[in-house]
């Protein structure tokens, strides 16, 4: 049995592996990418003989990785996907066990400890055209640069409202990409804002140091940068071929006339949203942040979760950047290596704190400045032929259809009941936040009434082979 399970191999995931094996307890870290790093400090392939990327402006992340890839106590699972949470009958026990799924088929591994490292994902916008092939979201482009050196096209649109978009952009550029224009859907900074960023400045000036050198960039290679600008529409036949902009008021709401800027790929960043499927199926208690992601895995100060022996770390508990992600990790890493009965020093607990304490002044500034509008995004796809639910090809028109036949549906969960929003490939993953939105907007509720989607095993798709597998036993 494994001393500790981490689905996850990013900053937090890393961190708390090494604070566990340190303290002398086995450690199996599973993730769905070829290396460590997850998707903030994604890797080239280990076949070009390249060891580290980019990890500008972080200097701690190459330390992070090496101690990582490094230490003989923790095991690293890669390309495999961690597809549900299952526990011992009673009358054997009650230790957890982590469906697995890799190209060796299904496991099951049994752990003392799960720890939940797994991220986030851009938040996906419907709107019309957002299916078209050369829709991706900033993180596929970026993934897509960091790890493979490829350009996902050769004239671009960016649109969102994350300061994501000035850092892809920079790179883009540096990789000789023409970039048509930049569409922000708010305006720069108020002074009062800035005043309010002040406390995030100490131990973080580096990161606004690459913020600041993305826009001299940007400035300097003469891209159009719009404010009060979002995407409404994507037009092409078999792919992208131009893309709707709008100027929007202080509220997001567009006015005025769209008019149409030619590109072969539109990069959306208007966000992240956790990923907290596993969580949801493991039966922890969520709760809802929007500045934050949306719903968010509740946790104590040691990030246990309300499920016994299930810790979370990083994105899952607010999208607030790859510090704040460490810091959490070397905290709950320490929290879960006293749980199994180690006694962490009073020195690396202090230093973890105060870690978590610097990155959490950075990342709620962030989160203040940069906060989605939801509701005036989920309008863009009142449009009645425009797709909601990607996977099953529900429209906009199937959803307003549904909601007034049937006044008595209030939650996200009675939608996908009644019309199959959410039971796709993705689970609801890109349709999840829209369909609530939608909802609440009809009900004249808040979005977080509208609740969110259920989770089963499996929580991702995995080959059927892989539960026959399961039969063979835990390890």
């Amino acid at each position: 049995m494994i001393d500790l399970a981490i689905v996850g191999a990013g900053p937090a995931g890393m961190a708390a592996a090494l604070e566990v094996a340190e303290a002398g307890f086995s450690v199996l870290v599973v993730d769905e990418q070829a290396r460590a790093g997850g998707q903030i400090f994604r890797r080239p392939p280990a076949e070009w003989g390249i060891r580290h990327g980019d990890y500008r402006p972080y200097p701690w992340a190459q330390g992070l990785i090496e101690r990582f890839e490094d230490h003989p106590r923790i095991e690293a699972l890669f390309r495999a996907t961690a597809f549900g949470m299952l526990r011992d009958a009673p009358e054997v026990g009650s230790g957890l066990q982590l469906a697995v799924h890799s190209a060796q088929g299904g496991r099951l591994v049994a752990a003392r400890r799960l720890l939940i490292a797994t991220g986030a994902h851009d938040m996906p916008v419907a709107f019309p055209g957002w299916t078209l092939p050369g829709v991706m979201t900033a993180g596929a482009v970026q993934s897509l640069l960091k790890s493979q050196k490829l350009l996902a096209g050769q004239r671009l649109v960016l649109a969102g409202s994350h300061p994501i978009l000035l850092i892809l952009a920079a790179q883009l550029l540096d990789a000789g990409a023409r970039i048509a224009e930049i569409a922000f859907a708010r305006g720069l900074p108020r002074l009062a804002e800035m005043v309010g960023a002040l406390p995030a400045v100490p131990g973080h000036v580096a990161l606004f140091a690459d913020a600041a050198r993305a826009l001299r960039k940007i400035l300097a290679h003469g891209v159009r940068l719009s404010r009060h600008t979002v995407v409404t529409g994507a037009e092409g036949g078999e792919a992208l071929s131009g893309v709707r902009l709008q100027k929007v008021d202080g509220d997001w709401a567009p006015k005025g006339e769209a008019r149409l800027v030619a590109a072969d790929v539109l990069a959306l960043g208007y966000g992240f949203h956790p990923s907290t499927e596993l969580a949801r199926q493991a039966g922890c208690n969520l709760h809802w942040h929007s500045a934050a992601g949306g719903w968010l895995v509740s946790h104590d100060d040691a990030f246990r979760t309300s499920a016994e022996g299930i810790f979370v770390a990083g994105e899952p508990t607010g999208i607030a950047g790859a510090e704040r992600a460490w810091a959490e990790g070397r905290v709950a890493g320490l929290a879960i290596a006293a749980s199994l009965g180690a006694k962490p020093s009073a020195a690396r607990q202090v230093e973890a704190a105060r870690m978590l304490a610097r990155a959490g002044r950075f990342s709620r500034v962030v989160q203040a400045m940069f906060a989605p509008n939801r509701t005036a995004l989920a309008a863009l796809s009142l449009p009645e032929e425009t797709i909601i639910c990607r996977c099953e090809l529900v429209r906009s028109g199937q959803l307003d259809a549904v909601l007034a036949n049937n006044p008595f549906i209030l939650s996200a969960s009675a939608a996908k009941l009644e019309c199959r929003s959410g039971m796709g490939l993705c689970q609801g993953r890109y349709c999840e936040a829209t369909v609530a939105a939608r909802i609440a907007a009809a009900r004249r509720a808040p979005i977080e009434a509208s609740g969110r989607f259920s989770a089963h095993l499996p929580v991702k798709p995995v080959p059927l082979q892989s539960y026959c597998d399961l039969r063979r036993g835990e390890e």
